[in-house]
Parts: C-alpha cells; structure tokens; sequence
C-alpha cells in the first residue's frame, strides 16, 4: 500500500481533524499537535517538540511501540493503549496511524480516539466494554505480563499505592508486596495458581511505593491469547485495610491463634516472663515443621481437617499439661519441665501417630532446639535467639532432629548478648573510636584520601573485631548509630585537616540497612553543615549487595543522587565479591571502584588473578571511574598494580589503620 500524499500542510490542517491528532517524523519527534491532542494529554505542542514522543505521554506504551509505527508501510490501529497525561493520570484511548508524505516528506498521521465515553453500536461488545469500565471504576486492577511485569494499571490502584505510571510500569509483581527479593511465599503461591491456569482469591498483605503496607481482597484471574507470550493476570482488588486492622488489634487482644486455639507469641512472651519471674525451672522447646509450604500442599486435598489442626491435636496428645503457642504459621513451642529424652521422643510418636492425606502417611520431618531457663538463657528474647539459632544448625545438618543448645552455641549467644547490652552502652558514653586508613595515589606518590574504620575495645568484653561488630550492630539497629557517630569524626577531622592545609578526602562505609530511613541523607547533609565541613571532602562507600538492593529501592537512588548532587561521591568497595549484574554501574553515582584485598592476595601467586585485576582495572577506567586495589602489602604487588595503571592503593604496605595524627605525618613525609 503506497502512502496518500498531502501537498501542503500546516497546523490548519490538524485542527480540522475531529479528534486528538499530531504529525510525527520518521525519527519519532512531534512536528504538530491540535488543540484536542493538547487537551487530552496536557502537554503543550512546544513542550512535546523538545523530546521524544517515547519519553512523554507514550512512555507507558509496549517495547518496541515506536518502532512498529516508524517501520510500517500500512495504517496501524492500537487498542485500549494507555497514555501518560502531564498531572501523572492514565488516559485509555485507541490510536490510528497512517503513513504519509507532507511536502515530500514522510511523516505519521496519528489519531486518537479516547475510549471512556465512547460507544459500540455493536451490542454484545458493548456489553463487555460496560462490564471491563465497571470493573475499572469500582476496584484496583493491575494486568501482569506473562513473566511478571506491570503492563497496565488504573487510577484506583496509583492512588492507594502511591505509584505513579512511570514508576510502577515495567515493574515486576514483587516490587508490590513486602519481600520484594522473590522471599515472598504468598506471592509465589498466587503465582503459581495462575500459572496453572487457575483462579487465585484470598487476602493478602501489599506495600505502596514509599513502603507503607495495606490490604486488598484480592481476586488474580488468568486470561489466554494466541501464544504463551500474550498471557495476562488480572488482579482485581478491594482495599480492605481498615477491617484488617481491626481484625489484627481484635486477635491481638485475644491472644489467641484462631486455626489452633494455641495461645499466640504475643501471650507467651507474658507467660515466660511471669515464669521467670517466678523462677520456675522448665525447658524452651521450639519445634519447626521442616518443607511446611510442600506438605501443606500434598494436604489441601483433605477435606476432614487442614495439616496444622492434626499436627496441633497430636502436640497436646504428647505433651499433656504442658503450656503450647503456634509462633507463625509452621513453628511451634512447647514450654514444659519434661526431660530432654522425653521431648525428643515426640518425633518417634509422629511416626508412630502419622497424619494421613487420602490413606497415605504425610511425611512428616520436625527440625527442633531445647533451651532450658535457667540454665541456658534468662529472657524470652535470649529464649527465642536460641532457639532459632539450635534450628538453623538442625537445618544445615539436614533436619529431622530435636536437640538441645550446645555449649558452643550457648557461648556463642551469652557472647552475643553481652555485645548488643555493651555497645548500646558505648554509643551513648562514645567509647567507640575512629581511626584511618590512608590511600596512596599511585601518580602523584601522596596519600589523597583515607577510610574511616570504626574500632572498639571495651573493658568488659575485650577488642571486638569488625567482622563480629558490624552483624550485631546491623541486626539491632544499632548500625545507624554507629553510622551517625562515624559521619560525625568524620566531618570534624576533615574540617581539621582542610585548615591545617592537608588535601585530603574521607571515606565512610554505609549499609543499605541506614539508607532505608528516609531521612538518611537529610542526616548527613545536616551534619555536614553542623561541623562546616565541605561536601567534597566525604566520600561514602558501599558493598555490591547495598547496590544490588538498591537497584529495587527507587527511595535510596534518590537519596544517593540528592548526596551526589551536594559534592558527596560514592565508591564501590569489595568489588568482585558479591552478584555482579553491572546494572547498577548505570542506575546509581559510582565513582569509585575499590578491588577486594582476596584478589590482591593472589596477585603475585597466580597469572589468571594478574589477567583478572587487570581487566578489572581497564573496566573501571572505561567507565571513567578511579580504581583503588585494597590489601596492598608488598612493594612488589605496588609495582604490578602500577603498571596495570591503578590509580590508588591502600592496604598494610601504605599504613594499618592509625590515629589522625598518624596520618599526619604520613601525608608530610
């Protein structure tokens, strides 16, 4: 079909059209716009000819749309596509193209047809187009890809979740619920559900844009086209949040779990308190279903009773008079004064009383830890840390045992406990001290910059290492803390330093656990503004994982850019350790790529880590970052790394870690 040709042309024409109408170029730029394209969508014909149409209101339109339009020869029609208006709203229209050549040039006509208002004359489908509208005007709907991705989504559900189109189009289902790393196990089932071709409806817990959780009732619906690759999901969902509270404070309130009428965490944590207040002896029995979600399954098919509801019946069969709590779904303790062989033989009486699913024995595998009060732990938190701990080791040998804390286990925790109770008690009287480690610049053979590393030495518990402090600190939420108290010596050194005439920069670590408050680098600029203290002057560090979660977290980028926007740079530290995607290279301001001191190790003993740091040393520059090499402790590791062209090193051959006025002397030397 040969396009039909328009000999003259000007906006005039446009206006004669009786719908929203533009021009665009063969290389997707707008030429001209009428008054009811400008109308419709809100941006103005000026604004719309500064930039690709892909990038306004078509940003939410399908890959490749763009290019299927520039590349026919035919007229095109779209239905149901979604537009971007400027007050970030969704617009539904059907668009109409057709090829033609204005003045001898080729161009796109293209029309829209807003879908809302419009009519069928053809009854049946009308009747549909009626039922789809009121679906949309009455819940949230999101439409799922075939691999998970958001393709499509209404007002209703943009401002409950707080998305905005651009923003949540092209996201994956996770990104919509908590555990957005795939952890999620409710979202796996409903996944799963459609994926079978089958109908998912239940409650379900979401999270909006800025990480606030709600509730929907959720109905998930499988619809089929052509190929595999044109199915779609469609979540409908009722926003049920506020009689989910209620239900929530009301079970709360009761202390109860309603599927096993065991007492639920909340009121055993009264219990144990009260027993040890009481100084009554007893033995702390966490029992775990191992493979719960698997089982669960081989049992749905049982009409008589659920998995939980047997299992409970035969917990209170063998543990008579003992007190019992259902902790989540799949974990149970017993609280009893029984003795170790006693409760150990519980796994015997499940084999011996197994649960049945169609005539078939489930097979059941309990993996569980024995902690006795109080000879083992004095709390109910220690209670609980313990416990988890003996489950984990269970775990890892494979399951399927019930065994008491051992001794190392026991040391290992009182050791534990003792740190968490000492550092809170560091932070507030500052007993932690700051010490630096310079880098040495490779070109100029001066020491350009230091990294601020955290050490405590506390009279109780003796030098507590790094490796051991920083877990701790990020499981208690102590990390922050930390992080402040570091940022603070930090910026009054480097103050210090400026007036004393000494050029150097200062590198902090940061966790992503800190740049999930939100006010983190609100944080930082205030206390850089406090101690009058550049932004120039501060660079931050960061392990691969923190740039991996952050790719997901668009509420840390924007703190990140907001700090680099300041002055502030980042580095990668660790490099070559963690799950490289390179994603992250574009999505956040790195500057700085630090290699892990486990390559330079080996740098001398082995001809694939020389090919190796070398290439990573020209992958770095290529992306026009500086390249620091960590652990550097033989002049003869200095002298390879300089010639693959490192720009810095720090490690034991520079300086250990030392006191500001170590430094000091280093850099005038």
């Amino acid at each position: 079909m040969s396009p039909f040709t328009i000999q003259q042309i000007s906006p005039e024409f446009l206006k004669q059209v009786p719908f929203p109408s533009f021009l665009l170029n063969r290389e997707g730029v707008v030429l001209h716009v009428n008054d009811a394209c400008e109308k419709l969508i809100g941006f103005s014909e000026h604004h719309l000819q500064e930039q690709p149409i892909q990038s306004t209101f078509f940003s939410t339109a399908p890959p490749r749309f763009l290019e299927l339009i520039m590349d026919s020869k035919d007229s095109l029609r779209f239905n149901e596509l979604q537009l971007s208006h400027k007050d970030d709203h969704l617009v539904s229209v059907s668009l109409l193209t057709k090829p033609c050549v204005v003045l001898g040039k080729p161009v796109i006509l293209c029309m829209m047809i807003p879908t809302e208002n419009s009519q069928l004359v053809d009854r049946s489908h009308q009747n549909l187009v009626d039922f789809y509208n009121g679906i949309h005007q009455s819940f949230m709907t999101v439409t799922i890809d075939h691999e998970g991705f958001i393709i499509h989504c209404n007002s209703d559900f943009l401002k409950t979740s707080q998305w905005t189109p651009k923003r949540v189009l092209g996201k994956t289902i996770w990104h919509l619920f908590p555990s957005a790393d795939g952890d999620n196990k409710i979202v796996k089932a409903i996944w799963k559900t459609l994926q079978n071709r089958q109908i998912w409806q239940g409650d379900v817990e979401k999270v909006t844009k800025n990480g606030q959780p709600y509730w929907v009732h959720l109905t998930a619906i499988p619809t089929f086209g052509a190929t595999p690759a044109d199915t779609q999901y469609i979540f409908i969902e009722k926003d049920i949040t506020a009689d989910k509270k209620i239900q929530l404070q009301l079970e709360k309130i009761a202390y109860i779990d309603t599927e096993t009428g065991l007492m639920n965490t909340h009121r055993l944590e009264h219990v144990i308190t009260d027993m040890i207040e009481e100084q009554r002896h007893f033995s702390f029995v966490y029992l775990s279903i191992d493979k719960f979600y698997t089982l669960k399954e081989l049992h749905a098919n049982t009409e008589e009773s659920s998995l939980i509801i047997d299992f409970t019946k035969r917990l209170k069969m063998y543990f008579q008079d003992s007190t019992m709590a259902r902790i989540n779904e799949n974990d149970f303790v017993v609280i009893t004064p029984l003795p170790e062989w006693f409760i150990q033989g519980f796994q015997t009486y499940l084999q011996q009383n197994p649960i049945y699913n169609n005539h078939s024995a489930v097979p059941l595998s309990i993996s569980g830890g024995i902690t006795r009060f109080p000879e083992d732990q004095h709390s109910f938190t220690q209670l609980m840390k313990a416990s988890l701990a003996t489950i984990a080791t269970v775990r890892e040998a494979g399951g399927n045992q019930i065994i008491a804390l051992s001794k190392t286990t026991h040391t290992a925790l009182n050791r534990k406990a003792l740190i968490e109770k000492r550092l809170l008690l560091a932070l507030n009287q500052q007993n932690l001290k700051v010490l630096y480690q310079p880098q040495l610049n490779l070109k100029t053979g001066k020491i350009s910059a230091v990294e601020a590393l955290v050490r405590w030495d506390d009279e109780e518990v003796g030098v507590i290492a790094p490796h051991e402090l920083i877990p701790i600190a990020e499981e208690t939420g102590l990390i922050n803390r930390i992080g402040s108290y570091v940022i603070e010596q930090a910026c009054q050194q480097a103050v210090i330093w400026q007036k004393a005439g000494f050029d150097l920069t200062i590198s902090i670590n940061s966790s992503v656990r800190e740049f999930r408050d939100k006010n983190m680098a609100k944080s930082i600029l205030q206390t850089l503004e406090r101690t009058g203290c550049p932004a120039h002057l501060i660079q931050i560090e960061i392990t691969e994982k923190f740039a991996l979660e952050a790719e997901a977290e668009t509420s840390i980028i924007k703190q990140m850019r907001q700090l680099e926007n300041e002055g502030i740079t980042f580095a990668l530290d660790d490099f070559g350790t963690g799950y490289a995607s390179f994603r992250y290279m574009q999505l956040l301001p790195i500057e700085i790529l630090k290699i892990d001191q486990t390559y330079i190790s080996s740098l001398l003993q082995s001809e694939k880590t020389k090919r190796l740091i070398d290439g990573m040393i020209h992958f770095g520059q290529s992306m026009n970052l500086t390249v620091i090499a960590e652990g550097v402790e033989t002049a003869e590791q200095k002298e390879l790394l300089t010639s693959y062209g490192c720009d810095a090193i720090q490690g034991f051959y520079v300086s250990k870690p030392a006191e500001a006025r170590e430094i000091e002397k280093l850099y005038q030397a």
